[in-house]
């Protein structure tokens, strides 16, 4: 039997075109396929010259509340000058649209490039910019994003390995081992819902770009309530104290020039990496029927592949056990 066609393989650029255009654009070039895969997102201008980003939203992941508090907590946040992208609003004040068979949303393209993480300058100002938006988050919740939950999304993502077809007897083994050992020691980690504030959730330089020492948020599409650290965590790269002090200092530095940072969360720097390790493999999983995602990463099906997560897994584990003494 043949099995459905996923719903992205009909999203033609014919269709996109078409789905913009039916918003009031007239679009005189092709659409630029960018580099996602959650979603697809398009590059395009229209007949004055204006550029923008179309993000089409990938089918029955997000309900419509959900993408439209994205939405709205974007609307706030330029409104208070923080630099991020706000989602047009056609004559009705709709930001969600919906044509092709696809829901849909227009931003203004922001250009520059990704921030330097050895440049302290950089540092600062990706600080200063995060404090921004979290001093605006805290000012309420989000009532339809989910929250970060440690203990439900390590599971799932237990499961969704151990689900998949590629993973041998031997690995399947290693692999329930070490999830169930990082699954009881991260329960030490656990956080009251009071710590949680509205959070962009996927904080990497990807999703930073500006000049200089100006830098602006990009794809919210993760935002969800978390501890503030969600946010700061992948801008801690360094491998040694005193490099890591200087990346430490020059983000709180700039972000508490916005909002005050509990220095009781860093604990949660390993626990939050630990997470997100567990959730990319899961992810490949879960998308694998996405017909951009075999020639996009091949090599998931590879033993090797799931013998190095298993590896990284259990260093990560010793990670967490030995703590660098200047996060003690």
């Amino acid at each position: 039997m043949q099995s459905t066609p996923h719903p992205f393989a009909s999203l033609s650029p014919a269709r996109v075109v078409a789905a913009v255009e039916s918003l009031g654009y007239w679009l005189p070039g092709e659409p630029f396929a960018l580099n996602s895969y959650e979603n697809r997102v398009y590059l395009l201008h229209d007949d004055e010259g204006q550029r923008w980003v179309a993000k089409f939203y990938r089918p029955e992941r997000w309900q419509d509340a959900q993408i439209q508090e994205e939405h709205d907590f974007l609307d706030e946040l330029v409104a208070e000058g923080v630099a991020v992208a706000a989602p047009w609003r056609n004559a009705e004040g709709q930001s969600l649209h919906h044509a092709e068979g696809f829901r849909l949303a227009l931003f203004p393209q922001l250009s520059g490039q990704a921030p330097e993480l050895e440049n302290p300058s950089h540092l600062y100002a990706l600080g200063e910019l995060i404090g921004a938006v979290h001093a605006i988050g805290e000012r309420s919740a989000f009532r339809h994003r989910v929250s970060l939950d440690l203990d439900g999304m390590v599971r799932e993502a237990q499961q969704r390995v151990l689900g998949a077809p590629w993973l041998d007897r031997r690995q399947r083994h290693a692999y329930e081992r070490i999830s169930n050992a990082l699954y009881a020691e991260l329960q030490a980690y656990a956080w009251k819902p009071e710590m949680t504030i509205r959070v962009q959730g996927d904080c990497h330089i990807g999703n930073m770009l500006g000049r200089d020492d100006h830098f602006a948020l990009v794809d919210f599409d993760d935002c969800l309530m978390a501890p503030a650290i969600q946010d700061l965590w992948m801008l801690f790269t360094a491998e040694h104290e005193v490099e890591w002090q200087m990346q430490l200092s020059e983000v709180l530095e700039g972000y508490e020039q916005q909002r005050e940072f509990d220095r009781s969360e860093l604990k949660l720097i390993e626990p939050l990496r630990t997470l997100r390790l567990m959730r990319h493999s899961a992810w490949l999983v879960a998308r694998w029927d996405d017909p951009a995602f075999p020639p996009a990463f091949p090599w998931v099906p590879d033993a090797g592949y799931w013998d190095a997560h298993i590896r990284q897994l259990e260093q990560q584990r010793l990670a967490l056990a030995q703590a660098p003494r200047w996060l003690a």
